[in-house]
């Protein structure tokens, strides 16, 4: 029964300069009042971004020395089981395939994927491929050079996508599942200046889900495979901001509530949460909520498993804001004081097995 389930929640902040190493934390969750408890730190540099493996055991983090793998105990505490470099300068993102054969990193500041092989344990193996993504975009800002932000692998498992922020597109490769290589398969064109930041594919994979940065939307592309290859179809394009002029403004999170029936997002400098019920026939999206999240510069942001709570991550105010929703009425209200956490950036529920 869902009442009973227990969950604990991961959040990854950065540490240095900051006067913290502590750069996860762990928190016991209380589903009926919406809020968390913390129970563990983890001392890590710079763990700016956290994924939890398919089977639910390892939880893997970026670290400034490439990545870090951590056996996930019964009581969701974590142990530390090995680090392997990327290689490269320090990764922004990390993610598996659907099998947990391969681990995948993305470079924000090389504009590069690195592959690892994952080991049966869970630990991290040797680098199988490196891709840097190459070429100039709009001479505008920082837009001009590669910057891979997100990786997901397509539910099917046949397909990399690697969202570049800095190239308006996102390269989609096939992945030799033997050899742990990359071949070039798709490129997904965003419009000029959008910067395509955090991608969610559906539960049955049928539609991916891209949250564009500057354009401060979120897109929804059809997946189908055509003659063996993969083609992404734009169905829809949802803004996520109220300003007629965006500068200051930015579209970050991108999260799947745990039932895959809401999408939540949310944009920095309005400083707001949006919450979109998905129609999973068709893939397109509603909005049901959009309102202030209490703090500065959302960089995630999460339902809790019951739909009820949320949470929201501001990166400059250094805290955790908390929220009691209500999807019919459209309404979000601040249920308690907020969590102090030096520049937190990712957050993940986890079920705990009863």
């Amino acid at each position: 029964m869902a009442g009973k389930d227990k969950y604990v929640a991961y959040v990854s902040s950065y540490t240095s300069g900051l006067g913290t190493k502590y750069g996860i934390r762990i928190y016991d969750v209380d589903l009926k009042n919406g809020r968390l408890t913390e129970k563990q730190k983890v001392e890590i540099t710079n763990s700016s971004y956290i994924n939890i493996s398919h089977d639910n055991k390892t939880l893997y983090s970026i670290t400034d020395a490439g990545v870090e793998a951590y056996h996930i105990l019964p009581d969701g505490s974590l142990e530390f089981l090995n680090e392997a470099s990327i290689n490269g300068m320090r990764g922004c993102y990390v993610n598996m395939d659907q099998q947990d054969n391969y681990l995948f990193t993305a470079g924000y500041h090389d504009g590069k994927i690195t592959i690892l092989k994952l080991n049966k344990d869970g630990s991290i193996g040797e680098i199988t491929d490196e891709r840097y993504h190459k070429g100039l975009g709009t001479a505008a800002g920082r837009n001009h050079v590669p910057h891979v932000q997100c990786i997901k692998v397509s539910k099917d498992n046949k397909y990399l996508l690697a969202a570049d922020l800095g190239m308006d597109r996102i390269n989609v490769y096939s992945l030799d599942f033997e050899t742990g290589k990359l071949k070039d398969a798709d490129v997904i064109h965003c419009d000029q200046e959008s910067s395509p930041r955090h991608m969610q594919f559906s539960k049955d994979g049928r539609f991916l889900y891209v949250c564009l940065e500057q354009k401060c939307a979120v897109e929804v592309y059809e997946y189908t495979e055509e003659n063996g290859d993969p083609e992404f179809n734009k169905i829809q394009s949802v803004s996520t901001s109220e300003e007629a002029d965006s500068i200051g403004v930015a579209s970050s999170a991108l999260n799947f509530s745990q039932d895959y029936k809401y999408l939540v997002s949310s944009t920095a400098g309005e400083n707001n949460v949006l919450v979109f019920k998905v129609d999973s026939e068709t893939g397109l999206i509603t909005q049901k909520i959009q309102l202030p999240v209490a703090g500065e510069y959302p960089k995630d942001a999460a339902l809790f498993p019951d739909n009820k709570h949320l949470v929201s991550l501001n990166h400059e105010s250094d805290s955790l804001t908390f929220f009691t929703v209500d999807m019919d009425k459209g309404t979000m209200v601040m249920n308690g004081p907020e969590l102090s956490v030096t520049r937190p950036n990712c957050i993940i529920f986890h079920k705990l097995d009863n």
